[in-house]
């Protein structure tokens, strides 16, 4: 009787055990997607720029996002400007669909686009990955644009100051521009084929530097006339604060919290039962052969114990 209750006792502890495992993956698979989240924006960032400190912003500072954030930069400078938004949304078809209206509509363009986690209407939580060219002269007010279709939950500025490379560039051209001009002249200038070739072998030489160089300002002009603004938009069920709440709204928010979580490891444990049925069903059988084994034997060894004792 012991022996059966040991083991009614190991199959119970066995799909308790079971169930936690099954909560304790799903709970880890969501500290992986925030982890993954936390960490798409932090690639983002970029370091040794100018006014690059995040900015959580508050419904009441929507108005004014960028009014408070961004400042005036002088006129005669070359500015590489890159602003990083994290915002959420509680239906991800319609921000995008939004958003990209917005650029459309202050002459922009989409530089690179990927949405993942899930196919519309799955229940699966899907984010995106936009990486727009907005023109600079502009890029604040796209941002309260944002701000106003989504929740922006932080936005971090870095701008970098190319004026002096871009000159050093722009030199090199010219120089290069100077020296093709006077290769021509003294193309047409030469008395012998032996001075010809020379002067053309240079001539390639000087083309092909004055393409790649102007190929780096052109480059450089689309930097500075269009800001590169990385925006990352999550699907939720639930806006993140971005105001410290109250006492009694923390009691409030954190009650609810408990009950959602409390129903989700609900739901996660029955699935976990359903799905892993035929695996208990299994382990059940065999503790029922193994205790109804045990039990024969015992009887046996019983009878020959009282038969021994008869004789």
């Amino acid at each position: 009787m012991n022996l059966k209750k040991w083991m009614v006792g190991a199959l119970a502890a066995a799909v308790v055990a079971g169930s936690l495992a099954g909560c304790g993956q799903k709970a880890s698979m969501q500290k992986d997607r925030y982890e993954s989240v936390n960490n798409a924006v932090y690639e983002m960032e970029e370091t040794g720029a100018y006014d690059s400190a995040p900015m959580a912003l508050s419904a009441n500072q929507r108005s004014a996002a960028t009014g408070s954030a961004s400042q005036p930069l002088p006129q005669n400078r070359k500015w590489v400007i890159t602003m990083n938004l994290t915002a959420e949304t509680g239906d991800l078809d319609a921000a995008l669909d939004a958003v990209l209206a917005k650029v459309s509509q202050m002459e922009g363009y989409v530089e690179s686009q990927s949405v993942s986690g899930g196919s519309a209407g799955s229940g699966r939580h899907r984010f995106a990955n936009l990486t727009l060219r907005i023109p600079a002269n502009v890029v604040d007010g796209f941002v309260e644009e944002v701000a106003g279709l989504t929740n922006l939950v932080s936005s971090s500025r870095n701008v970098q100051d190319i004026t002096l490379t871009y000159s050093d560039t722009a030199g090199r051209v010219t120089a290069l521009e100077t020296e093709q001009a006077r290769l021509l002249e003294l193309m047409e200038q030469a008395e012998n084929m032996s001075d010809l070739l020379e002067i053309e072998a240079r001539l390639t030489e000087v083309r092909y530097q004055l393409e790649n160089y102007a190929s780096t300002l052109r480059l450089y002009d689309n930097q500075v006339d269009y800001a590169t603004v990385s925006l990352y938009i999550s699907e939720v069920e639930k806006y993140t604060p971005v105001e410290e709440p109250g006492f009694w709204e923390k009691i409030t928010s954190g009650l609810a919290d408990s009950i959602v979580n409390l129903g989700e490891t609900i739901v996660a444990s029955i699935t976990w039962l359903i799905i892993d049925l035929p695996y208990l069903a299994v382990i059940a059988l065999a503790v029922w052969l193994i205790t109804a084994l045990t039990k024969r034997s015992l009887r046996k060894r019983k009878a020959k114990k009282e038969n021994n004792s008869a004789k």
